[in-house]
């Protein structure tokens, strides 16, 4: 009997129509295009401008992107797994709002927060449930409304954040495709140095809170920088020498958009030549839980069944990791 693992068998994504290019940030803050693109490799970012609307519109529309593309039944589907740093509210989860919307209504539903390593981490929740043999759809998205939490008077971040929303269909595999392997971290040193400081139960929000401006993203970025090169590299790297993979044996690194120089020392750490390597961070920025699957989806032309493929990202906490996984279709 052949041992079953969980393969992404589907793709979707969303991104807002509106472009944010660097010419306008130009217009509001100290930066220039030259400055943004040396530094982080973006020039343009999506916002979702109507202020009626949040994660989970952007949430619904890739969930029902990819359904539309694979032509899948949502009653069939059994789980949702909510992969987001910004939900529409702190009580009354995404996940299960998105799930209704999409019809989905045979599914249960719950949020994972992991900031920028969301995504990832959800890759393996949504594998342990199909391998538990209990579940045969699960669909993973990951989605944000960075724009909600962005100061865009504050250049250090509002230079790298967009909106969007990617998703993935996680089915039973008994070929040996899917994810093969994981290396997922955290560490609670950096919880100071990238956050949300005000609206949680530790500092609620009061007319202080808004007054003091804290219910906006804010980062050290050169610690956070230091931290993310060495720990995604770490990780990917640790995780080809456990599973005997050479840079040859490597197809394909989908990493976290966070900092074009941060995705190139990952990929020199494991001496991956550039074609090898998939960004699209010059035209989304940092989508935070939907980077990776956004990448699956710009590429997915690429892929072909049983390609090696390695998943890397670092987020606030920290978190961190990498994750293997071998693609399972080829596309039609």
């Amino acid at each position: 009997m052949n041992t079953i693992t969980a393969a992404i068998t589907a793709v979707g994504a969303y991104v807002p129509d509106f472009v944010l290019s660097n010419k306008v940030l130009e217009t509001m803050v100290d930066t220039n295009d030259e400055w943004i693109t040396s530094r982080t490799g973006i020039k343009e970012r999506r916002i979702l401008k109507d202020a009626d609307k949040g994660t989970s519109y952007l949430a619904i529309k890739a969930a029902q992107n990819l359904l539309a593309k694979g032509d899948i039944n949502p009653l069939d589907i059994d789980l949702i797994i909510m992969a987001t740093a910004t939900p529409d509210m702190p009580v009354a989860s995404t996940g299960v709002y998105v799930a209704t919307e999409i019809g989905a209504t045979n599914a249960f539903s719950f949020d994972l927060q992991a900031a920028c390593s969301s995504f990832l981490y959800g890759m393996s929740v949504a594998s342990a449930y199909i391998q538990s043999g209990k579940y045969k759809k699960v669909l993973l998205i990951g989605a944000d409304k960075m724009s909600s939490i962005v100061d865009y008077t504050d250049r250090s971040t509002c230079i790298i954040f967009g909106d969007g929303a990617g998703a993935v269909l996680f089915e039973p595999n008994d070929e040996g495709l899917g994810l093969q392997d994981e290396y997922l971290r955290s560490d609670g040193v950096g919880r100071d140095f990238l956050k949300i400081d005000a609206g949680g139960s530790l500092h609620p929000t009061s007319f202080k809170t808004v007054e003091e401006n804290r219910h906006n993203i804010v980062q050290d970025g050169k610690t956070v920088f230091k931290y993310a090169v060495t720990n995604m590299a770490d990780a990917s790297e640790l995780i080809m020498k456990r599973n005997n993979l050479t840079n040859a044996d490597v197809d394909w690194l989908v990493p976290h958009q966070a900092n074009k120089r941060i995705i190139d020392a990952t990929a020199s750490r494991m001496n991956l030549e550039d074609s090898k390597v998939l960004m699209n961070i010059e035209k989304y920025g940092n989508t935070t839980s939907a980077t990776l699957p956004l990448v699956l989806y710009d590429f997915e032309h690429l892929f072909k069944k049983g390609d090696t493929i390695i998943l890397a990202a670092f987020g606030g906490g920290f978190t961190w990791g990498s994750v293997y996984l071998k693609w399972a279709y080829d596309k039609k």
